[in-house]
């Protein structure tokens, strides 16, 4: 069965305290999901450090459970 958009969002909230976190079902089927990722621990990181800490916060469930996604992210302004 693949992740909901709640579940992911709370995965990288709980990692990311403080993330503003926007999901998007892409596909209208629940598998293929967006993510906008907006958190304060990405200052000073590259783009592929950040994807890497949202991915890390999915707990090795990418490519698996959750089967897409869509992923970017930013500094809060």
């Amino acid at each position: 069965m693949p992740m909901s958009g709640p579940e992911i969002e709370g995965m990288i909230r709980a990692a990311l305290p403080g993330a503003e976190v926007v999901m998007t079902d892409l596909a209208g089927d629940g598998d293929h999901w967006a993510a906008r990722v907006v958190a304060p621990q990405f200052a000073g990181k590259s783009r592929v450090q950040q994807h890497k800490m949202v991915y890390d916060a999915l707990d090795g469930k990418m490519g698996g459970v959750l089967h897409a996604l869509q992923l970017t992210t930013e500094v809060p302004t």
